[in-house]
């Protein structure tokens, strides 16, 4: 028997209620409703005060490297940023410095980002995209944007895009099976499939 997968999430919300980790949780329970997975959110507002001030990976307490090992190890991962001044946050580039450049190759990732309007919705294949390209990972094809209208009390109300939420992790599901089963099977199969 298998593992379950390993979905990671990666938050860039600065403050606690955020609707940055809103919409992760929100795509992290989409997932789980899909598929046996395992969950874990990191919320880069908790961790920042251990990391903020480190130029080197070598520099960074336990905490922080666990959380930069759980993206690296992560069998898909799910990223959502707040938009701030037309991109995501310095502080969630900087917690990406930090990861191999290696480490995300062929990796399933979900892109998600929230803003005060609709005008920054290209921030997810302006500025996400190309961040993940360089990492070589699988960035998915569709991205979910939402705004501050779309949440009440933090949470997902606008139907809109919970159906565009939900209809991005069906059509990432077809990437995520390939992931577990490239996973679970020996290498040579894996080459000769």
């Amino acid at each position: 028997m298998t593992r379950p997968l390993r979905v990671v999430a990666v938050s860039g919300g600065l403050q606690r209620p955020s609707r940055a980790v809103a919409l992760s949780e929100h795509l992290l329970d989409l997932i789980a409703d899909e598929v046996p997975c395992e969950q874990h959110l990191i919320e880069l507002g908790r961790l920042a005060p251990q990391f903020a001030g480190a130029v080197w990976r070598a520099q960074l307490p336990g905490a922080v490297e666990r959380e930069l090992a759980a993206v690296e190890q992560a069998d898909v991962l799910v990223v959502a940023t707040p938009v701030y001044r037309g991109s995501y946050t310095g502080l969630f580039k900087h917690f990406f410095d930090f990861i191999h450049q290696d480490a995300l190759i062929d990796k399933p990732v979900l892109l998600a980002a929230t803003g005060g309007s609709e005008r920054h919705a290209l921030v997810i294949d302006h500025q996400l995209r190309p961040l993940f390209s360089f990492f070589q990972a699988r960035a998915l094809p569709l991205g979910v944007y939402a705004t501050d209208s779309d949440f009440v009390d933090y949470r997902l109300q606008n139907e809109a895009l919970i159906h565009r939420a939900r209809l991005a992790v069906e059509r990432a599901l077809p990437l995520v099976e390939l992931t577990r089963q490239a996973r679970s099977a020996p290498a040579e199969e894996v080459f000769t499939a």
